[in-house]
């Protein structure tokens, strides 16, 4: 008999980020820009004692992650209509850099704030 491992990787620390997200998205609404999206969830992140740091380069590429949580999760904010393909392999370039497990990307754009989880493809 074969068992499925469903245990999430970083479960709890992703639904404190995910908490965050919905935090964000209540206050700014569905309409704001990704700026200030990421301006409020980085001031909520500091109050909540998470550790982060906000647009890290990723190694020689001049490429920007808009957050890098606990040296261990790669997360992108978005305010578009739809998340796209292109936006799925922006993170599993940034996981396959970083050689990190999980990423995670907000659409505040979206009806419902919901992580979109990206793991690393060996």
């Amino acid at each position: 008999m074969e068992t499925k491992n469903t245990k999430l990787l970083y479960e709890d620390l992703t639904f404190r980020l995910n908490g965050i997200a919905i935090e964000v998205r209540k206050e700014i609404g569905r309409y704001g820009r990704e700026k200030q999206y990421c301006d409020l969830y980085w001031a909520k992140l500091k109050e909540k004692g998470i550790l982060a740091v906000r647009e890290q380069t990723i190694g020689g590429t001049g490429n920007r992650l808009d957050f890098v949580v606990a040296d261990k999760i790669a997360l992108e904010m978005k305010a578009k209509p739809f998340i796209t393909k292109e936006d799925y392999y922006q993170v599993q370039r940034y996981l396959q850099a970083l050689n990190w497990e999980l990423g995670v990307i907000y659409n505040f754009r979206e009806l419902y704030v919901k992580p979109h989880r990206i793991l690393r493809i060996n």
